[in-house]
């Protein structure tokens, strides 16, 4: 059996597009669906509770912690494959769980994870960036042990054995592939629409804490120096796409999200 974990918070725009492409899977064996929501506002639960498809649990007490969530979710499924599948990620087709999964036929393969495509309506900034992370997979090949649980598999058996990091608010999917070695495959077929039109304020916090759980994990804080050339090089790579697809009214913005974004980063890794 294959357990589909899905996390939500206020997510009322896209959960029912989620939750209907799941719910539509082909696939040769069983598959429940837990849905865990952390106490949104905005109708995400009422619509959950009438989807009678859908085992429900409630969120553990207390402040939200990521890691926290995910191992209480995994102690709760049934299946011995687990599949964490954000409740804003759309699958784009019904062999999603099934190309997804695939790879953990192999005992050598101890997680994957699959491509995310940006919305119609993402920044082009942020398309790039998905692009780049995600499509076929080569350049973020070269990041390391680079992974993203918005849509990824596991085995039951190896989350309960090796936990999440309940001390961290940020980054626990990393830190889990970074602390477990883990041998990675990205499955390029396996295909959710997801993105974020994040404000200023948003990707500041983000990339702050981002910066934070790093260092965390042990990562070495960044130069200034370093920064400050990561701001530049990515700001060109923006550049050129923009020009390429004539999204012109995003050049001035560009340099001032990347500087954003890096600058935030830097400042987290000096905590």
């Amino acid at each position: 059996m294959i357990s589909v974990l899905m996390r939500s918070h206020n997510d009322i725009k896209y959960i029912r597009m989620t939750v209907e492409a799941l719910l539509s899977q082909e696939l040769d064996e069983d598959v429940e669906i837990i849905s865990c929501d952390d106490r949104s506002t905005d109708g995400t639960a009422e619509y959950l509770a009438n989807v009678p498809q859908l085992r429900r649990i409630a969120p553990p007490d207390g402040k939200y912690v990521p890691g926290k969530t995910l191992n209480y979710m995994v102690s709760q499924a049934k299946g011995d494959i687990i599949v964490f599948n954000n409740s804003d990620a759309v699958p784009q087709n019904r062999e999603y769980l099934k190309k997804l999964t695939a790879p953990l036929k192999d005992e050598k393969v101890d997680c994957v994870y699959g491509n995310q495509i940006a919305r119609r309506d993402a920044r082009f900034v942020v398309r790039k960036d998905y692009e780049r992370a995600f499509g076929d997979g080569k350049v973020a090949a070269s990041w390391g042990n680079f992974f993203s649980l918005v849509s990824s598999g596991f085995r039951k058996s190896d989350l309960l054995a090796k936990p999440f990091d309940e001390n961290i608010q940020y980054s626990e999917d990393a830190e889990w592939v970074r602390r477990h070695s883990a041998k990675i495959v990205y499955v390029p077929d396996a295909v959710v629409e997801h993105s974020h039109n994040y404000t200023l304020k948003e990707v500041r916090k983000r990339f702050f804490n981002e910066g934070v759980a790093d260092r965390q994990m042990g990562k070495s804080s960044v130069s200034l120096r370093h920064c400050m050339c990561s701001v530049a090089a990515e700001t060109l790579r923006d550049w050129i796409y923009i020009v390429k697809h004539g999204a012109f009214r995003e050049f001035f913005y560009a340099p001032v999200y990347r500087f954003v974004q890096k600058a935030s980063y830097y400042r987290g890794t000096k905590q």
